[in-house]
């Protein structure tokens, strides 16, 4: 068996929750070396780290050692279309604690090495919850990240604003005002640390190009930008949502599918047309996710996406 089908059979049995790990699998690195393409275009290519949850959140059963790690994931990087890595919190030991340094500068020196940059990472927060304390302790969470998140040299720390409490489904203005503040914390200690706080519409608090247009404007902090994820807009034309917002943008999630009404997969022609005009010049982070009652590969799944999305790429600039 190939060590690729062997890591697609982990998946497999990760999802149907039947795996026992073998401690031999941690230290494989199933990259695939095709080389970087060259281009000279304002957008460059990174990985959401989200796209391989599954395999980095996996433990092995006899020794609670990660079965995929950050390291094996920048080996695998460094073998694609891709200029950057955006490493999710929750993918370092001991998460939500921060890692120690010298792991920080291990991820980062390796990453440099293999001609990568860090283009983001982000945390699990909830500063729309009722309750003052979760938003005070989520406060901090960030503060810790955003010092994480220099270290790295990561320019984004990525926020959620999160879901609609309970019974208050009709009163969004009364929840926003509550995380107004608490981003504004967040955004104040960033810019002490040279890092921007980039808010991600993720289809809770912020599903609409209204919404996010609301609450930017309420927030008015220059630390603070817009994190667009493309395929959770939920209106009826999520590429209008995404035009709308698109000046707001300080980074991205680029999705397979936009999940609006109905679903549908993404034209990446179109989203380079949008960050075009939009004068956007960055990385464009990509996520794959599984589709319920489908294998999920993402070590064939992220790269026939990065070749559709440098086809695009092309068309546009």
């Amino acid at each position: 068996m190939t060590m690729r089908k062997f890591i697609v059979q982990i998946l497999s049995l990760l999802a149907a929750g039947m795996l026992l790990l073998s401690p031999g699998v941690r230290s494989q690195s199933p990259a695939i070396h095709r080389g970087r393409a060259s281009h000279a275009t304002p957008i460059r290519f990174s990985l959401n780290a989200f796209s391989f949850n599954d395999l980095l959140l996996a433990r092995n059963s006899r020794d609670s050692f990660p079965v995929y790690t950050i390291s094996n994931l920048l080996d695998w990087c460094a073998g694609q279309d891709l200029e950057a890595i955006d490493i999710t919190g929750y993918y370092f030991p001991g998460y939500p604690a921060v890692p120690s340094d010298a792991f920080i500068e291990r991820v980062r020196e390796k990453a440099k090495a293999l001609g990568l940059a860090i283009s983001g990472t982000g945390i699990r927060n909830n500063f729309a919850s009722p309750d003052p304390a979760v938003r005070k302790a989520d406060v901090e969470l960030a503060k810790r990240w955003i010092d994480v998140a220099a270290k790295l040299g990561a320019p984004v720390l990525r926020l959620f604003t999160g879901t609609v409490p309970k019974g208050y489904e009709d009163r969004w203005q009364e929840v926003a005002d509550w995380m107004v503040p608490c981003f504004r914390e967040c955004a104040e200690y960033a810019a002490t640390r040279g890092v921007r706080i980039g808010i991600q519409n993720h289809a809770d608090m912020l599903s609409t190009a209204d919404q996010c247009l609301r609450l930017l404007k309420a927030v008015d902090h220059s630390a603070v930008g817009l994190i667009i994820d493309t395929g959770s807009f939920t209106t009826a034309d999520p590429y209008d949502d995404i035009a709308r917002t698109a000046h707001l943008a300080i980074n991205w999630q680029v999705k397979v599918s936009l999940h609006g009404k109905p679903p549908r997969k993404t034209d990446y022609t179109k989203v380079m047309r949008i960050l075009k005009v939009a004068g956007y010049k960055g990385f464009l982070p990509v996520e794959t996710l599984a589709t319920k009652g489908l294998p999920y590969d993402p070590f064939a799944l992220v790269p026939a996406m990065l070749q559709e999305m440098a086809a695009a790429r092309k068309v546009v600039f």
